[in-house]
């Protein structure tokens, strides 16, 4: 038997679905009008910046109630992409992911990066790090990082530090590993990890520095060895790999990837974007998938990004400048 709806009930069906639509999609803050959000990547897609960039997106998504995306913008070692954000409109809604490559070092060794990390951007929030390594090739049969120092102050001349390039922040660490050594080691640059790596296995260089999740592969393969990363404590992907502290050396250094906005953005959207990100890292599911792409998650918000950038730059800016580099 048919059952007949009356006018007033089927209003207050109405309301009442109205009120609970907030339980199952989440209501967009009103700082966030300007449309869908937008996290610029400045590299191709497939690297470990992207990789944590979509996991972040597909949270951000229900957590904001407006789509967001990720846009990669490769170029220029990803300045291109800091110099499109930075004139982003004031009201876009649009975040760069940037790393130290871009935000540190850049500015110091080119004449005219086209942007002020201080003056054209603000920080949101820290989302990832990433530990340095110091591998070497089979060849060497070496398999404590004081036996590699014994072999290099023995025979300084075999100090050549190969890296995915020149200018990179595997580059600065090689630097870094030689101040502590008490060695000058000569730092020869590839065309990106995937050669290093290559040459490494290969046997046709013996010693290596990049960062642990690109090296990790292999070094799980049994094709070549770590003796030392840079965190302060073990990678939670590589538990039996010592760090530079506990092999004996007195350093530790680390990558970033963070959130940044254009300084255009009204802070009380930067303050909405902080929290949402920081309560998505915070999410288990996340770390653990960050986990199994060798990422490193972080959980950090606005202020305490802004102290970390400090610190970072008062470590690395002093090493950059007495390299002397200049592309």
């Amino acid at each position: 038997m048919p059952v007949f709806l009356s006018r007033r009930k089927l209003m207050a069906w109405g309301v009442a679905l109205a009120a609970c639509a907030p339980l199952v999609h989440a209501q967009t803050p009103a700082a966030l009008e300007g449309g869908p959000l937008t996290l610029v990547v400045g590299y191709a897609a497939g690297g470990s910046t992207d990789r944590i960039a979509r996991l972040i997106a597909e949270r951000l998504t229900p957590k904001l109630g407006i789509q967001v995306s990720v846009e990669n913008r490769p170029g220029e070692g990803g300045r291109l992409a800091a110099r499109e954000v930075k004139r982003a409109p004031a009201g876009q809604n649009v975040l760069m992911l940037g790393n130290p490559a871009v935000m540190v070092v850049a500015p110091l060794v080119f004449k005219d990066a086209g942007y002020d990390p201080d003056k054209d951007f603000v920080p949101v929030s820290q989302v990832s790090s990433y530990d340095f390594a110091l591998a070497v090739g089979n060849k060497l049969q070496l398999d404590r990082a004081m036996f590699l120092v014994g072999r290099l102050w023995a025979h300084p001349e075999e100090a050549v530090f190969g890296v995915p390039a020149t200018g990179s922040l595997p580059h600065f660490f090689g630097l870094m590993v030689g101040d502590a050594l008490s060695v000058q080691p000569e730092i020869k640059g590839y065309g990106g990890s995937a050669p290093l790596s290559a040459d490494l296995s290969g046997g046709s260089l013996p010693i290596a520095i990049d960062t642990l999740d690109s090296l990790y592969p292999q070094h799980v393969a049994g094709k070549i060895r770590i003796l030392a990363t840079s965190g302060k404590k073990r990678a939670s992907f590589a538990p039996n790999v010592p760090t530079f502290r506990e092999a004996g050396m007195k350093i530790d250094a680390d990558g970033w990837n963070t959130f940044f906005a254009p300084s255009t953005m009204a802070p009380a959207k930067v303050q909405v974007l902080s929290n949402a990100i920081r309560d998505v890292m915070k999410d288990p599911g996340l770390q653990k998938a960050a986990d199994a792409l060798y990422i490193t998650s972080v959980v950090s918000n606005a202020a305490e990004t802004a102290q970390m950038l400090k610190n970072y730059r008062q470590q690395w800016e002093p090493v950059v400048r007495r390299s002397g580099f200049h592309p």
